[in-house]
C-alpha cells in the first residue's frame, strides 16, 4: 500500500491520523470552531460544507476556505459535503454537488476532496482528473448508517474506488453487533493485505463500532475521526481522549 502525504503529515504511515469536523452553520461559527480546533493534537481538518447555510453561493463557500486556509495555516484541509442519503444535512441535486465541489477543487484553498462513490464512475473519473490538475487529492467514500454489508461487497466497493483513480478510499458501515465489527475490522485487514494500493478510512459507526475508530494502526485504517466538541458522526471520540489511547495502543 502506498503512503500519502499531504502538506506536513503521511497517510498509511504509523498512528492513524486524527481529523475532527468543522459543522458550523453560520461563518462565525466555522471560522469559531476552526480557532478552537487548531488548539488541540489534530492532523487535518474536515469542513462539512453541508451544515453551512450558504453552501448554495459559491461566493461565500470561498470566503470560508479563505478564512479556513488562513486559520488553519500548514493543517491540511479535507472539504466535504455529505449527500442526506448518506448521513448528510442538506438535499442537493447532482448538478448542485458537481457545481459545489468542482469550485472548491479548483479554489485553492483545499488539499483533499470527499467525493461520494454512488455519484457514479464517470464523475468520479472527472473529480479525479480535475483535483489532481490542482493539486488536490480525492478520498472516494461510502456511508451506510442502515447496517453493515457484507465483507465481500465492502471490498467490492473500496476496490472500485481504487480503480476510478481515488487517491484515498474511506467506507463508514452501521454495526448492528459486536459480529458486524468484527466484519468491519477483518474487511480492512483483507483489504490492506490482499488489494490496496492507496491509503484505507474504515469504521463502524455507533458507539458499538468504537473500537474500530481506535485499531487502525493494527487492521490497516489510516485516518480516524475525532471531535473537539460537536460530533458529525455517531461514535466519534473527543480529540484528547482518542490521541491518548492512540498513543498507548501505538506503543
Amino acid at each position: 500500500m502506498r503512503k500519502l502525504k499531504v502538506r506536513n503529515i503521511v497517510l498509511g504511515e504509523g498512528i492513524p491520523k486524527i481529523c475532527v469536523p468543522i459543522v458550523g452553520k453560520t461563518f462565525e461559527e466555522i471560522k469559531q470552531q476552526a480557532e478552537e480546533i487548531v488548539t488541540f493534537p489534530i492532523d487535518l481538518v474536515e469542513w462539512r460544507m453541508d451544515w453551512y447555510e450558504n453552501v448554495g453561493v459559491q461566493t461565500k463557500v470561498k470566503e470560508v476556505l479563505a478564512c479556513l486556509r488562513q486559520v488553519l495555516g500548514e493543517v491540511p484541509l479535507l472539504a466535504t459535503f455529505r449527500t442526506k442519503q448518506e448521513g448528510g444535512e442538506q438535499d442537493f441535486t447532482k448538478e448542485q454537488y458537481c457545481d459545489l465541489m468542482n469550485a472548491v477543487i479548483t479554489s485553492g484553498y483545499v488539499d483533499l476532496a470527499d467525493i461520494e462513490l454512488f455519484m457514479g464512475d464517470e464523475l468520479m473519473r472527472g473529480f479525479v482528473e480535475t483535483a489532481h490538475q490542482n493539486g488536490v487529492f480525492i478520498i472516494a467514500s461510502n456511508h451506510d448508517f442502515e447496517k453493515t454489508p457484507k465483507k465481500e461487497e465492502m471490498i467490492q466497493r473500496l476496490c472500485k474506488m481504487q480503480e476510478l483513480g481515488a487517491d484515498v478510499l474511506k467506507i463508514a458501515v452501521m454495526p448492528q453487533s459486536g459480529r458486524d465489527v468484527l466484519t468491519v475490522l477483518d474487511m480492512t485487514l483483507e483489504m490492506k493485505e490482499r488489494y490496496a494500493e492507496k491509503p484505507l478510512i474504515t469504521m463502524a459507526m455507533s458507539g458499538l463500532g468504537a473500537v474500530s475508530r481506535l485499531a487502525g494502526e493494527c487492521f490497516g485504517s489510516a485516518v480516524t475521526f475525532g471531535a473537539a466538541k460537536q460530533t458529525s458522526a455517531p461514535g466519534q471520540i473527543r480529540v484528547n481522549e482518542l490521541k491518548k489511547i492512540l498513543e498507548i495502543l501505538h506503543k
